[in-house]
């Protein structure tokens, strides 16, 4: 699924939130959004979800404004996985998982066949369906975090947008959730736009980068143009050695010892 971003404006009360954003995201596509803290990628992608509302600016799908779109069919066609995520502690992955249908549903119709098989695909797909029983409250992090991937898969959606989903997860797990994310990608066609704090990561597992800062979109392109000296200078305040890692065809960086950054790593 296409997505067109025009002119986008948010504000909480009288502070100005994202100024002016554009873009647009081709069909099939991962993007990343990075940037400092408060620069505004959470408030991107909830205005986006449409959980926020701009206050000037238009968002399109498959050129279609989204002012158009009722909610129970973006819902079918658009999955949110949010920073935090909450669910009762006597929820199995399976029901979990059902949630994803609910959007497909009929008024006060129940689960049929096909719903039930969809279910068991996206527990499948997500290495999850031997272990479906058992209660979220119970998983590790990784397991947690892709049982709730495995009910946006659910959903059947054609785009995913992803709130840091590798946040608070050992190293490891980051790993495997972007793995998996890239993995649903490539195999199902489904659009993936995502923040990350991880830029390094977000240089593998992206068709293209989204940087921004103090509520505007700095830079956008492919990795290997986005990660640069003088970006990582200018918007992260660090020194750094760009490099190329052949095998996952992306740049990558390692920082330099700097003995004077006392008080520059402030939150913006």
């Amino acid at each position: 699924m296409d997505l067109k971003v025009e002119g986008l404006n948010v504000s909480y009360d009288e502070k100005s939130i994202l100024k002016n954003i554009s873009f647009n995201v081709k069909s099939g596509e991962i993007v990343t959004i990075i940037g400092p803290n408060g620069s505004g990628k959470s408030t991107l992608i909830k205005t986006i979800s449409r959980y926020l509302k701009p206050r000037s600016g238009d968002i399109y799908f498959n050129e279609v404004n989204i002012r158009r779109i009722n909610t129970k069919e973006i819902a079918r066609n658009l999955a949110v996985l949010p920073q935090v995520k909450a669910v009762s502690s006597d929820v199995s992955i399976e029901e979990l998982v059902s949630y994803g249908r609910f959007p497909h549903l009929k008024f006060g119709k129940r689960m049929g066949k096909d719903d039930k098989e969809v279910i068991a695909w996206s527990l499948e797909k997500t290495g999850l369906f031997h272990m479906k029983d058992r209660y979220v409250a119970t998983l590790s992090g990784g397991e947690r975090q892709r049982a709730w991937i495995a009910m946006t898969l659910a959903q059947k959606p054609k785009m995913l947008l992803l709130d840091e989903p590798t946040t608070f997860l050992d190293i490891c797990y980051q790993m495997e959730t972007l793995e998996m994310v890239k993995d649903l990608n490539k195999t199902l066609g489904i659009t993936v736009v995502m923040v990350l704090h991880d830029i390094n990561q977000a240089a593998r597992y992206s068709d293209k980068m989204m940087v921004m800062h103090e509520g505007e979109l700095r830079e956008y392109g492919e990795p290997c143009r986005i990660v640069s000296k003088d970006l990582l200078k200018d918007i992260f305040r660090i020194d750094a050695d760009i490099y190329e890692d052949k095998v996952n065809n992306c740049p990558y960086f390692i920082p330099k010892k700097n003995n004077n950054t006392a008080g520059k790593c402030q939150d913006d």
